[in-house]
């Protein structure tokens, strides 16, 4: 990821074909380890390439990833593998409603 990062800071910096060079001297300046092989790789799968279209591309198949409701099914499931946390649970759900409830003391906010 890192390499990514410094790769699309070349290329806002005005720089459309980074080198290796240029990345590391990138990483270097913040102090990140390179590992010249997956720099490499890198650049070799963008070699040619131009960086707005595959920003393009990437976001048209983002597009079709489902992102809702994942995590209310997870929460959902794992009070159902426990069992006793979601009756507990429950009884201090009842408890804290009869609590907050003024009216059955006659109070109001309007009086």
């Amino acid at each position: 990821m890192k390499f990514v990062a410094a790769y699309l800071l070349a290329v806002l910096a005005g720089n459309s074909s980074p080198s290796a060079e240029d990345l590391t001297a990138i990483l270097e300046s913040v102090g990140c380890e390179v590992d010249n092989e997956k720099m490499e790789l890198l650049l070799s799968q963008l070699s040619g390439k131009d960086i707005t279209e595959l920003i393009a591309a990437g976001r048209e198949k983002f597009a079709s990833v489902p992102c809702g409701g994942g995590g209310v099914a997870v929460v959902a499931a794992a009070p159902a593998a426990g069992g006793a946390p979601a009756a507990e649970a429950k009884k201090e759900e009842k408890v804290e409603e009869k609590e907050e409830s003024d009216d059955d003391m006659g109070f109001s906010l309007f009086d």
